[in-house]
């Protein structure tokens, strides 16, 4: 724990410096790595959600909203922002750059290393329950609140290249309701037609 795996690489700071939607597309295809005592898991990220605030009212940060749990969304792009929602640990990637609070919410793995900690740790033998999911995802990979504010350039939590998919599809945000109008934005991004995707849903179009 502590030193890069030799075989993957984190990717540079300046990755995470594109605007955030443009950000939540190259996320896809990437490979989100957790080291930890009990060894190595990871994952090709297949499914994100762009947070813009403060004019996204579904964002934590709307109106500027700075709280110790937002902190982070103001600092530089590249940390990881967790913060727990219904007892579950959810994973984000800090963007928009200093004072600019946006994030990109990682919401889907295809489980890539470690499959049989990640089935102890979530309980299920299954591989398509493993991280179809927010909550899944950093149960699976051991992902914890004390991951907040991590550089993810660096190890034990950091993201590296995957692969790069065919086509992407392009929706609505899931979960968000009560948003105002922020709920018909089309800014979730999935890899089509990915098994792992945790809820599939008709895209209002898809990138080829």
């Amino acid at each position: 724990m502590g030193e890069f795996n030799k075989e993957l690489v984190p990717l540079p700071c300046d990755f995470y410096d594109q605007p955030t939607l443009e950000l939540a597309k190259a996320l896809l295809g990437c490979l989100l790595v957790k080291e930890t005592s009990e060894g190595m898991a990871a994952g090709y990220i297949v499914e994100t959600e762009a947070y813009i605030g403060p004019g996204d009212r579904a964002a934590h940060s709307y109106n500027n909203r700075r709280t110790a749990r937002t902190e982070v969304m103001f600092q530089h792009s590249g940390l990881a922002y967790t913060y727990l929602m219904h007892t579950h640990c959810l994973f984000n990637v800090v963007s928009g750059g200093v004072e600019k609070p946006e994030a990109v919410l990682i919401r889907a793995l295809e489980p890539q290393s470690g499959l049989e900690l990640m089935k102890i740790r979530r309980g299920v033998e299954e591989l398509i329950k493993l991280t179809n999911g927010p909550g899944n995802l950093t149960k699976s990979l051991g992902i914890t609140m004390e991951d907040y504010s991590h550089p993810l350039t660096l190890p034990p939590l950091y993201i590296a290249k995957g692969f790069c998919p065919r086509s992407i599809s392009v929706g609505k945000r899931i979960g968000i309701d009560k948003s105002g109008e922020a709920r018909d934005y089309p800014w979730r991004f999935w890899v089509t037609n990915n098994p792992y995707v945790s809820r599939h849903q008709k895209s209002e179009y898809v990138i080829v």
